[in-house]
């Protein structure tokens, strides 16, 4: 079929339900760190489809209208509780989609996706409809297109959940009639479009050069504001690496935090004693991962957290005068630290002059920190070790930091208290010392500390019984082979 939007319009005057596949390609999967053993659906009223060379207004005050190429199935017979193998009969034809949805406003739909995917002209579909009798559905390709640069490309030859498989479990539970719209899922590589933005998709069959011609849309900026008694655009960092697809292509700097800190994992270092920790590292050939020579003011308490870093350099009086003063990398530290991170400061284990004080330790309390090292002094220490906010350091002084420090750089792999830190490693701390733990290790090197504190538990009990440390401590085979029995009991 020749590319003209006569036949699509006509499918659009009859068209009912428009649904959307959530994930169904492995690129998009592996791109969301996500694959569904089952297809996941949502609605999007008639009102969002649109014929191809026509506008998609970017809602007034939004951000980010995200694009998804996707492969829209036209149903032509009508569908109900249809078995797989006969699904694709009911199936009239394929065509191309752009499911547009705009992120500023996915915190308002619990789900449903309306706001967010809703809008007028939010599904345009076109330009020619292949004759779904035609075509191999596994042998589709899609591609997209922002401003003649590709996006996306993708073939359906190895879909999580195949075209046959949608229309025979929607069939399920609701009837399929004719004109019915189906939007497929998208591959990897979909991402924002602004104003001026021209986006262009197209599904062919490689193999026969058979085409629906490019479907085209232009964005333009809505002017109109959302009324002030409904949900407003809203969003952040998370939602804008999202949309765009990575860090990168948003224009944030890049997370070197490594997201391994789960619940779970924190709450199994919680467990642990450091010295299990140390002994552990130890045995995976790691010796230089304890920060030395500081001192807390928090006795009996367990910390685990997330590192972030702050570097000062020696002070030099011109270089003070220009980083010193103002918002400068201390304030920006302490301002940024999150719920659960650890401030780690590199004060070259200068112990002539504070490096924290009193109203600063209130600010990182107040914004969740889950404490803060530093290999220099701390001012106002009394007032500090008030706070309910563990503080590691060298010792008190009463010196401020401009005696000997100029507040540098944030969030770069430091030195502190001989131990090397980067954003991102997790550090434990407790009575008998600070530890550094490269994320990639961890959850192997709590589950061996687990491990080896349950036998150690046997080993307590048995010395307590009576029994000589020789052989036991560490066990030999036959005292083994009595901690499994023992371990098996317990389970």
């Amino acid at each position: 079929m020749s590319p003209s939007n006569e036949a699509t319009t006509d499918t659009l005057k009859q068209a009912g339900k428009v649904i959307a596949v959530h994930i169904n390609y492995p690129s998009r999967a592996a791109e969301r760190g996500r694959t569904p053993e089952q297809p996941s659906y949502f609605l999007k009223p008639g009102t969002s489809l649109a014929l191809s060379g026509g506008t998609v207004e970017r809602p007034a005050g939004c951000e980010l209208l995200g694009f998804e190429g996707e492969i829209a199935l036209i149903i032509g017979k009508t569908a109900r509780r249809v078995s797989i193998e006969d699904a694709w009969g009911h199936v009239g034809g394929v065509t191309a989609s752009n499911d547009l949805g705009v992120y500023d406003l996915r915190w308002a739909d619990k789900g449903s996706n309306l706001r967010s995917k809703g809008g007028d002209g939010f599904t345009p579909v076109g330009p020619a409809i292949l004759d779904a009798t035609d075509v191999d559905p596994a042998a589709l390709r899609i591609r997209t297109w922002v401003n003649g640069e590709p996006a996306q490309e993708d073939t359906t030859a190895d879909l999580l959940f195949p075209f046959a498989q949608l229309v025979a479990d929607l069939s399920q539970l609701l009837t399929l009639e004719p004109g019915d719209i189906i939007l497929t899922g998208t591959p990897a590589g979909a991402s924002v479009a602004v104003p001026g933005d021209v986006m262009e998709i197209e599904v062919d069959v490689p193999a026969t050069g058979v085409t629906t011609g490019r479907l085209t849309t232009t964005v333009s900026e809505g002017t109109t504001a959302l009324a002030a008694f409904g949900a407003q655009p809203k969003i952040d960092d998370k939602q804008r690496e999202e949309a765009w697809g990575s860090a990168e292509k948003a224009g944030l700097k890049a997370e070197e935090e490594q997201k391994t800190l789960t619940p779970e994992l924190k709450a199994k270092l919680e467990s642990v004693a450091t010295a299990t920790l140390s002994s552990q590292m130890r045995a995976r050939g790691l010796n230089n991962v304890s920060i030395d020579g500081l001192s807390g003011t928090k006795t009996g308490r367990k910390v685990v957290g997330t590192a972030r870093t702050l570097r000062f350099v020696p002070n030099r009086e011109d270089l003070f005068k220009s980083h010193g003063g103002g918002y400068n990398a201390q304030k920006r530290a302490i301002d940024s630290v999150r719920d659960g991170e650890v401030l780690v400061m590199e004060a070259r284990g200068e112990k002539g002059t504070g490096t924290l004080g009193d109203i600063l330790a209130l600010r990182a309390k107040h914004n969740g920190a889950a404490a803060i090292i530093t290999d220099g002094g701390v001012r106002d220490y009394s007032t500090v070790a008030g706070i309910d906010l563990p503080v590691y350091c060298a010792n008190p002084h009463p010196a401020v930091l401009g005696r000997r420090h100029v507040p540098w750089d944030t969030d770069i792999t430091i030195a502190c208290g001989g131990a090397t830190i980067q954003p991102g490693d997790i550090i434990v701390a407790d009575d008998d010392g600070i530890l550094v733990i490269p994320p990639a290790i961890a959850e192997e090197l709590v589950e061996a500390c687990i491990k080896q504190e349950h036998q150690e538990e046997f080993i307590a009990e048995m010395v307590k019984a009576g029994h000589g440390v020789d052989g036991l401590y560490p066990m030999n085979a036959a005292w083994k082979e009595k901690y499994e029995a023992w371990a098996a009991e317990q389970a």
